[in-house]
């Protein structure tokens, strides 16, 4: 079974791009997703813990919470060290039912992937990418969103040129979702013929 890796900055469209790997029938773990569920399940015990004052209705307030970690890269480790390997436990579960379904190709949407030592645990790399200029624009026009906390995002995150350099397969949702659809199908096929690079 091949795992596919798909990263990208904030902004840059993976998680409309998972989903065109997704409606080709490709089964898709999304690290993220699987965070939100930790965080109102099997995680809060423990974050409630490690930062007093986060929890609100049995649920991690991801307000509360970013509020102490972000900027603060010991309270961001412990955060880490936390949530971390209960998402490689989500993961590799999701592994072992997409195998025993008989798949032969899933997706990883992991956004920290190569900030996290992910690639390791994925056998191509797919990034998704977009103009800074496109990037900048989706990002601020979301709700809730500054040009401090785009800046501290990005600063977590490693850049766009080096994740270009380092993937086997470049997505630009830049050229519009049409395009980056069929680069999509494009490269699943190439995948699923053994060409595991660009």
């Amino acid at each position: 079974m091949i795992r596919i890796g798909l990263t990208g900055s904030i902004g840059m469209g993976k998680s409309t791009t998972a989903a065109m790997f997704a409606a080709r029938g490709v089964p898709v773990h999304d690290a993220d997703a699987c965070v939100h569920a930790l965080y109102e399940g099997r995680a809060v015990p423990l974050i409630g813990d490690a930062f007093p004052g986060t929890i609100v209705d049995g649920k991690v307030d991801r307000t509360r919470l970013s509020k102490q970690v972000l900027g603060n890269p010991e309270a961001m480790k412990r955060l880490e060290e936390i949530v971390h390997p209960l998402v490689r436990e989500e993961e590799q579960t999701f592994l072992d039912l997409a195998r025993l379904d008989g798949h032969s190709v899933v997706l990883m949407d992991i956004p920290l992937l190569f900030e996290t030592g992910g690639e390791d645990r994925v056998d191509v790399v797919v990034v998704v990418t977009a103009d800074a200029d496109i990037q900048r624009e989706r990002v601020l026009s979301r709700d809730g969103m500054s040009e401090e906390r785009f800046q501290a995002i990005m600063q977590k995150q490693v850049p766009d040129a080096e994740k270009r350099k380092r993937a086997d397969f470049l997505i630009d949702t830049g050229l519009g979702m049409e395009a980056a659809d069929k680069r999509v199908g494009d490269i699943l096929e190439q995948i699923r013929n053994g060409q595991m690079k660009r």
